[in-house]
């Protein structure tokens, strides 16, 4: 089964550095090359000429050290991806498209997915793809009608790269439990709904309900899901939000009925206490979301925002009202929205468009267009130029670049 490498380890890792924009981990040991197609067979050794069939059969079968490639198609689930194996620092397990070709795991026959009004989804059935595991590299597949597309808990140090998210039935992505040095980058998560709580929980990408120092999102794109962009909701440990976007969020386009979507870009904490948590956010953009742009959502930590954008959305721009907080907000830019800040007696807040004074308006910025940012990404998965969008025509160093 455990065949001599087609590609090395070696050759694999650089190709995933190489579209993350650098690398990510040291240099790895080369390790076996396991082979997935749909025209497979999970008898066979899983060699280029003689795939296995399912994704599941190769995680199964990887160590520290290998490579899962998967030949383009549709990979239908009829029981969810499960990771339990971890791989080492040194050696992580890499699972990723063959040559780039289009992968689609498709979990609209998993039950979980379909769960009735106010039933819940046993732990164990939690994703298209269910992991529970270390040091792993995943990136290029598209995830699509699971119950969850990523359910991660109790996951440390892996990369994600390059994945989509959505129409999930539940969030596109959710990283859970003690988990701790993950790095999401260039995500796309959209359309993400639930139907069992009438929009309550549905996320583009939720880090939430747990602890981990060293979290990172950089060039997520988060738009269009039933609840919220982003969701930090009870995650008691610091995480970083960088170059990411967020917009169209917490709209009923599935007509459910009592309706109880958020609709924030941002959601940075919240609970009943909310932990008190220093996330850090910047060069990001929130725009037209059924709520705020950016809440603490009742987090009393320090949070730290700056070079920030919003703009129409339905409620405040920037919401950092919890007087108990010690946030500090600079440089960020607020268009549109139905206020531009809210800023408790605890916030810092020097810098921003509200403080220094003139009119801001969409007239006031070269473009309000943001068909630029929501375009193709680029050949290496970062996001599309829009060196325009909301770059204020003073030239003043507020809001964010893209």
């Amino acid at each position: 089964m455990r065949n001599a490498a087609i590609w090395s380890m070696a050759m694999a890792g650089a190709a995933v550095a190489m579209a993350l924009g650098g690398p990510v981990e040291p240099a790895v040991a080369a390790g076996a090359t396991l082979v997935v197609a749909p025209t497979g067979d999970d008898s066979g050794p899983g060699t280029l000429d003689r795939p296995l069939r399912t994704i599941q059969r190769a995680v199964d079968l990887a160590r520290p050290g290998d490579t899962i490639s998967v030949r383009g198609g549709t990979y239908a689930l009829t029981d969810n991806i499960t990771i339990a194996t971890s791989g080492t620092a040194s050696q992580p397990i890499t699972l990723s498209p063959y040559q780039g070709e289009r992968v689609v795991v498709d979990g609209e026959k998993l039950p979980a997915g379909h769960t009735p009004v106010g039933g819940s989804i046993p732990r164990a059935e939690r994703g298209a793809v269910h992991m529970e595991a270390s040091h792993w590299r995943i990136s290029g597949l598209e995830i699509v009608n699971g119950p969850y597309g990523v359910y991660c808990d109790g996951c440390n140090s892996n990369v994600f790269a390059r994945l989509s998210t959505h129409d999930n039935y539940e969030s596109g992505f959710q990283l859970q439990g003690a988990s701790s040095n993950n790095q999401i980058l260039n995500l796309d998560s959209y359309g993400n709904r639930d139907p069992r709580k009438n929009g309550e929980s549905a996320d583009g990408l939720a880090v939430k309900e747990g602890s981990g120092s060293g979290n990172l999102v950089r060039g997520a794109r988060l738009w269009n899901n039933v609840d919220d962009g982003f969701d930090a909701w009870k995650f008691a440990s610091p995480i970083t939000i960088e170059n990411t976007v967020a917009y169209g969020n917490g709209f009923n386009r599935w007509n459910f009925p009592d309706f109880a979507g958020d609709g924030n870009g941002f959601k940075l904490g919240g609970g009943s206490p909310a932990p008190a948590v220093s996330h850090t956010v910047r060069g990001s953009v929130s725009f037209k979301n059924a709520k705020h742009g950016f809440t603490d959502n009742g987090n009393p930590g320090s949070l730290a925002l700056s070079r920030n954008s919003t703009y129409a959305n339905a409620g405040t721009g920037f919401d950092a009202d919890v007087s108990a907080g010690t946030a500090r907000l600079t440089g960020n830019l607020a268009i549109a929205d139905q206020r531009p800040a809210a800023v408790g007696s605890g916030t810092v807040a020097d810098g921003n468009s509200w403080n220094l004074g003139g009119t801001w308006n969409a007239a006031s910025v070269l473009s309000t267009d943001p068909a630029p940012l929501t375009g193709p990404r680029s050949a290496d998965g970062s996001l599309p130029k829009a060196p325009a969008f909301l770059v204020p025509r003073s030239g003043t160093a507020v809001g964010a670049r893209f």
